[in-house]
């Protein structure tokens, strides 16, 4: 089997981002995540974020324990509606997996808005106000989700929203392995 080099995979996976986001069912996978556009995604964890509600999170951190990354933006609809299957998910899969929020393309004041009114209060929250995170995992269009593995490897990036039977699978999946 012929190794794909790396300017086609990541052609690869931007044609696939592109494809989701102007997709009519709200859904697409760009497997191996990470800016790289390959499997390692260890860069994409070279972030250190304010939280809304206050501290900083270093993403560094999250090596050592599976963890979903939610992208979403305060003016979304989308990601509005899917706060309750995200709550209900997180709920569902406990202390196996670790769900962080990460806000983007909008204001704090409204990113803490969002936060009050999707009652999502109890997931953890950063503030990429200059987009560097969504970039370093090659988030174009929200939502999105980045699952990485306790090891820190980015597994899969989903663009679009999964309901919450969906989501808890995935998240289910990402514990297992």
């Amino acid at each position: 089997m012929r190794a794909v080099s790396r300017p086609v995979r990541v052609l690869a996976l931007a044609v696939m981002l592109v494809a989701a986001a102007c997709s009519s069912d709200d859904a697409g996978t760009a497997a191996g995540g990470g800016a790289d556009g390959g499997g390692g995604g260890m860069s994409s964890l070279d972030f250190t974020a304010a939280q809304l509600g206050g501290g900083e999170l270093d993403g560094a951190s999250l090596a050592g324990t599976d963890t979903v990354l939610w992208f979403w933006a305060p003016w979304c609809t989308v990601c509005r509606a899917q706060a309750p299957d995200v709550n209900t998910a997180v709920a569902g899969i406990g202390d196996d997996v670790r769900l962080v929020g990460v806000a983007g393309r909008g204001e704090v004041p409204e990113m803490e808005g969002f936060v009050a009114d999707t009652d999502t209060g109890g997931i953890e929250h950063l503030i990429d106000d200059d987009g560097s995170i969504w970039r370093s995992f090659g988030i174009t269009s929200q939502p999105a989700f980045a699952f990485i593995d306790d090891s820190g490897e980015v597994v899969d990036v989903h663009v679009g929203s999964l309901g919450e039977e969906a989501l808890l699978e995935r998240m289910q999946e990402l514990a297992a392995t």
